[in-house]
Order: C-alpha cells, then sequence, then structure tokens
C-alpha cells in the first residue's frame, strides 16, 4: 500500500466519521416513525462501511497475497449464499464440493501465479463443462437442467466476475508500476459511492420507478442523479488512475452502468427465489452478494477496457 492508497483511506476514513457523526444527531433530532427508520437504516449502512473499509484496507496494507485471499473468501460466502438459495440434491454434492473446495480457490490461485491465460477460460470453459458431466454421473436426472444452470450461473457470478477485480494487481501499465491497487481502490470507490448516491437521491426526489416489479426501490431520479454524482466523483479521482479526467469519467459511467444493471439482474433472481436478501452476514446490508452484485457485473468490463486501451 503506497502513500496515495493510504491518503485515500484517510479521506474515507474521515467520511465515515463524520456520516457516523451525523447519524449520532440525526437519531436525537428526527422523532417520526419514518424518518427513524430510515436513520436507523443509515446507522447500519456505515457501521457495516466501517468494517469493509477495515477489511478491505487491511488486506491491500498486507499486500496482493492477502487481497487475493479476502476476495477467494468473499467469493466463496457468496457463493454459499446464491447456491442456498435454492434445495439441493444428493447428486449435486459432489458437484459442489468441486465448486467450493477445488474451482474458487483454483481461479485465484491463476491469479496469484499470474497465469492469465488459464484465468479467463478455467470456469467459462472447463468449469462449466465438468459440473454438468459430475453432476450426470451421480445418475440423478431430477431438474437437472435446473441444477446444473444454477452451479454454473454461481461460479459464473459470484467466483469468475469477482476475481476480475484483484485481476487488476496483475496488469502492466506502462508509467502506473506499482500502482495497481490504486485501479482496483477506483474501481470498488466508484462501484459502492454509486450506490451510496443513488440510494440518496432515490429517497430525495425519487418518483419514477425504473422496474418495480424487480426492484421497487430504484427510481430514475436515483439513477441518474446518483449516476452522474458516481461519475463526477471518478473523474476528481483521475490522479490515481493511468486515465484522463474524460477517461476517467468515461470509465466512471461505464461502472455505474454495469454495476446498476447487476443489481437489477440479482434482485430479479431474489425476486425469484422470493427473498429479500441474500443473507444477513453484514447487517444493514443483507448478505456478502447484496454488496458485491454490482461489483461482480463492473469489474470485468472495467478490467477488459483498461487491458485493452492502457496495457
Amino acid at each position: 500500500m503506497n502513500s496515495e492508497v493510504r491518503l485515500l483511506f484517510a479521506i474515507v476514513g474521515g467520511l465515515l466519521v463524520v456520516a457516523s457523526i451525523a447519524g449520532v444527531i440525526l437519531r436525537r433530532t428526527v422523532k417520526s416513525e419514518s424518518g427513524q427508520r430510515v436513520v436507523e437504516n443509515l446507522v447500519a449502512r456505515v457501521n457495516a462501511w466501517w468494517v469493509m473499509c477495515i477489511v478491505f484496507g487491511a488486506a491491500l496494507y498486507i499486500g496482493q497475497t492477502a487481497t487475493l485471499v479476502m476476495f477467494c473468501i468473499t467469493s466463496f460466502l457468496a457463493l454459499r449464499e446464491f447456491i442456498t438459495l435454492s434445495p439441493t440434491r444428493r447428486g449435486d454434492h459432489r458437484a459442489l464440493f468441486w465448486a467450493f473446495f477445488v474451482i474458487t480457490p483454483l481461479q485465484y490461485w491463476t491469479l496469484a501465479v499470474h497465469w492469465y491465460g488459464l484465468f479467463v477460460i478455467l470456469i467459462p470453459v472447463y468449469a462449466f463443462l465438468f459440473i454438468p458431466i459430475r453432476t450426470a454421473w451421480s445418475g440423478d436426472t431430477e431438474h437437472f437442467l435446473e441444477r446444473t444452470s444454477k452451479v454454473q450461473w454461481g461460479l459464473m457470478v459470484a467466483v469468475y466476475f469477482a476475481s476480475y477485480a484483484p485481476a487488476l494487481l496483475m496488469l502492466k501499465i506502462p508509467g502506473f508500476e506499482g500502482k495497481n491497487a490504486l485501479l482496483l481502490f477506483f474501481l470498488v470507490f466508484v462501484v459502492q459511492i454509486s450506490d451510496v448516491f443513488q440510494y440518496t437521491w432515490g429517497k430525495i426526489c425519487g418518483r419514477r420507478k425504473i422496474a418495480p416489479l424487480v426492484s421497487p426501490n430504484k427510481t430514475l431520479e436515483g439513477f441518474l442523479g446518483g449516476g452522474l454524482s458516481a461519475c463526477a466523483a471518478g473523474a476528481g479521482l483521475w490522479w490515481i488512475t493511468p486515465f484522463t479526467p474524460l477517461q476517467a469519467a468515461g470509465m466512471a459511467a461505464v461502472i455505474v452502468w454495469m454495476g446498476f444493471f447487476g443489481g437489477l439482474v440479482m434482485s430479479a433472481v431474489k425476486r425469484d427465489r422470493g427473498v429479500k436478501d441474500y443473507g444477513e452476514l453484514i447487517p444493514g446490508h443483507g448478505g456478502i452478494f447484496d454488496r458485491i452484485d454490482s461489483l461482480c457485473f463492473a469489474a470485468p468490463i472495467f478490467f477488459h477496457l483498461t487491458r485493452w486501451w492502457f496495457c
């Protein structure tokens, strides 16, 4: 972790201190029942942010290996949340063992050894073929397509897509050597600040629902206001990236756009399964998957755009 990353985390820490103080003040001043519910939700989110920032910052401080381990554990927990949404059968157990304890760590191992060729095809090709083969071998054909598709989809989103975030650490960008942690910070910051801004703008002036049957809380005003605010924040961080201010704003726009669709798609999965959240691990935020759904969709696009244009 270089001095720039430490400075950025100090700024984020300062913002969280301000948010925590604001939460204490609002708890004492807001009297209405609906207002109290919003305040309690805000306080829970801020508290969760403290924990997530400390864990993320500690991983970056220790080094690349710790960061990969942190993301691997995150993918493991997110995959577990996804799989538990639907009942499994005995015939799935061997395939699930491979998914959790072989394929997931192997995906992050390819990053540790900088094996890009295997990294990009391990899950979309080899795991995609292996999972149905291993499940069919069990002899249980009831709801076979649904069961294997669930495992394949979980691996793709929770592991493969998510692993593109720490994969930024292996990029070799001319003139940007030793600063890849800043790219990872940029991605995570824009994804998360976009969610915060969209939530805030939606509460302030949200009127028109974008997809009321899928995600009732997403509004057009929240998306536009939050997205533009996040793009401005991304443009303001151009100095920690290999991008110009305009390029940083464009990259932030892509992250916001894909993050929004990630949240929408994963909300559709929750509605299909009849649940509100993927889990309860993070108070105020639901489960791990509820926090990384936007990141999972934004990370691959951000990685490849950066690799194509700046490496």
